[in-house]
């Protein structure tokens, strides 16, 4: 699969934007607090690069008038998810030291894929981040079926309207559920982590960056005269992308408000996409460069995105004199500990199945 260096620069940057907020949340204490605090909408951004990049593998298929590859389409992405995750569970289950929180939900859950559903976030916070993984792999599951039902009819419009139709029954839901569950925030000041199960977590208050992206691969396949005269003006993609985001990070910041999860989570995932697409021009100059260590970071991101909070959590236990809380020195520790540690998980377990999967399923 083409790589482009604008797709791997925001990859890069995302995680490095969400280790970060999770070393902000477990402690680590940082001069870079506003970043730190904002970290949260990085997972907004991947969301949106999942939806462009897997919905253009999906629907250039049958741009092109091919057989439809879903069954290669399955099989590819378990080979490329479920070895590293499967085992990061394996290591929460079975070395509870490893842990960055004593809590952990039952392994059944991170097996099915159903924790951001089920999750008891007031006890069960280690491993946390394996919600956004439960969102993209419910994307993956239902995305294909969908193709494949519609676009032999030659009805990609209707993909549209089902995409429409889906934002707005999340932002619905998330309206009510902080309307009524969450009684007008007043259980968000007594017990903070309902939000996480009932708005934060659950995937179908989270689509709005999925379905961005997926605007994006449908306007690039089935819309190419658009998309190239988009591709040609990355510079004004990038100016909207980021008014768009600046009002968006404005309203969003608090998380927990009304407006903040009513308007501004569909800011952050237009904003998004804005970027994606300004970014994804090889016109523009930060789509072509290659920025030194990008694509490595990029590269990595799955593994690095798994195990980095486990990473600090040992940092700072064993070797707590080297991180001390509130420096510079403690995030450069951190995260260069925690790309050695994502690249050796990248390297023995991801890439191994990975050239599995590319001898035996080539795209």
């Amino acid at each position: 699969m083409k790589r482009y260096p604008g797709l791997d620069l925001l990859r890069a940057a995302a995680i490095i934007w969400v280790m970060l907020f999770h070393g902000w949340t477990e402690g680590l204490g940082t001069p870079l607090r506003p970043v730190c605090t904002s970290g949260w909408m990085a997972v907004d951004l991947f969301f949106v690069l999942s939806g462009y990049l897997i919905g253009a593998q999906l629907f250039m298929a049958f741009a092109r008038g091919e057989p439809h590859p879903i069954r290669t389409f399955y099989t590819r992405r378990m080979l490329r998810i479920l070895p590293v995750y499967f085992f990061i569970v394996a290591v929460y289950e079975w070395l509870p030291f490893a842990r960055e929180q004593p809590g952990l939900s039952p392994a059944w859950q991170f097996l099915t894929f159903t924790q951001n559903f089920f999750v008891d976030y007031h006890y069960n916070k280690a491993l946390s981040q394996a919600w956004s993984l439960c969102v993209e792999e419910h994307f993956y599951w239902i995305l294909p079926l969908l193709v494949l039902v519609l676009l032999p009819l030659r009805s990609w419009k209707s993909v549209v309207g089902i995409c429409i139709a889906v934002f707005l029954a999340g932002l619905a839901y998330r309206w009510f559920a902080w309307t009524e569950t969450l009684q007008n925030g007043v259980v968000l000041r007594t017990a903070p982590y309902r939000f996480v199960e009932v708005i934060y977590y659950p995937t179908f208050a989270r689509m709005d960056g999925i379905l961005a992206g997926l605007g994006l691969a449908m306007a690039k396949c089935f819309r190419p005269k658009a998309w190239a005269a988009a591709m040609a003006h990355p510079y004004w993609l990038l100016l909207a992308a980021g008014i768009v985001l600046t009002t968006a990070i404005l309203i969003a910041a608090p998380r927990t408000t009304f407006f903040a999860v009513v308007f501004g989570f569909p800011l952050l995932a237009l904003g998004f996409s804005l970027l994606v697409a300004s970014l994804a021009s090889e016109q523009g100059l930060l789509g072509r460069i290659q920025v030194p260590g990008a694509q490595f970071i990029a590269t990595i991101t799955f593994s690095l995105y798994l195990s980095h909070k486990m990473t600090w959590h040992l940092t700072r236990t064993y070797v707590p004199e080297l991180v001390p809380q509130g420096t510079f020195q403690a995030f450069i520790l951190y995260a260069l500990g925690a790309i050695v540690v994502g690249a050796l998980l990248y390297f023995t377990i991801e890439r191994t199945f990975l050239r599995l999967r590319d001898r035996r399923l080539p795209c």
